[in-house]
């Protein structure tokens, strides 16, 4: 039955499906998809092929003509990029203005389509850089909160010391003369208690003889 169950859930779904699958109860009952095995050399997404050793694909990998220097600013590059997408969006308005039939129409949106690959290339050969820093960003964040927890940690650790220096400063001090009049109360103590069993024992006595004369 449970293998039944894991052929089911490793069966593709839609998103919406994959997400219902991981209930609280399927979870408390240890019944959600196992994840996925890790890729190996390519996949494809999209019914595109990705290769797993290059990260962004180059244009020339993807089969487009390349409008860019291989060695450029990136900066400049897009800036360029933008304002030839701005001008070619006005001769594409210009044609179908004026010449709706025209086969410039065409070249003019391959041109855009062109111009729009390279700018969505160039941005994400950024992706690297900004996942690197997002997860600086992060590091930093948990280092200020570590730093801001000891601190608040080492306020509270003097503040405890001053606290309990205050009360041991405010206990009364013992001497050794008080010691010595407690043994002495305690030697007084004693010897009243052995007078008083002496004088109880010599009144036993006395008592003891009298009965015995009277015998």
């Amino acid at each position: 039955m449970a293998t039944q169950e894991s052929q089911v859930m490793s069966l593709p779904l839609p998103p919406t499906q994959y997400i219902n699958l991981f209930s609280e109860e399927n979870i408390r009952r240890n019944r959600t998809p196992r994840p996925p095995p890790p890729m190996q050399d390519s996949y494809s997404m999209f019914g595109i092929q990705y290769n797993n050793e290059e990260m962004i694909r180059s244009l020339e990998s993807q089969n487009i003509k390349r409008l860019i220097p291989i060695h450029f600013d990136r900066r400049k590059e897009l800036k360029k990029l933008n304002h030839s997408l701005f001008v070619n969006f006005l001769d594409l308005i210009d044609l179908l203005i004026q010449y709706p039939d025209s086969p410039r129409r065409t070249e003019k949106i391959d041109d855009l389509s062109l111009l729009f690959v390279h700018m969505h290339h160039l941005l994400n050969e950024f992706r690297p850089h900004q996942a690197r820093e997002t997860l600086r960003v992060m590091m930093e964040m948990q280092k200020r909160q570590r730093v801001e927890t000891t601190t608040r940690f080492k306020k509270h650790l003097e503040r405890v010391r001053e606290i309990v220096n205050t009360a041991f400063a405010v206990l009364p001090e013992i001497r050794d003369d008080e010691f010595d009049n407690t043994d002495k109360v305690k030697m007084e103590i004693d010897t009243q208690e052995s007078n008083a069993n002496n004088r109880s024992d010599q009144l036993d006595r006395i008592m003891c003889k009298i009965v015995d004369g009277m015998d």
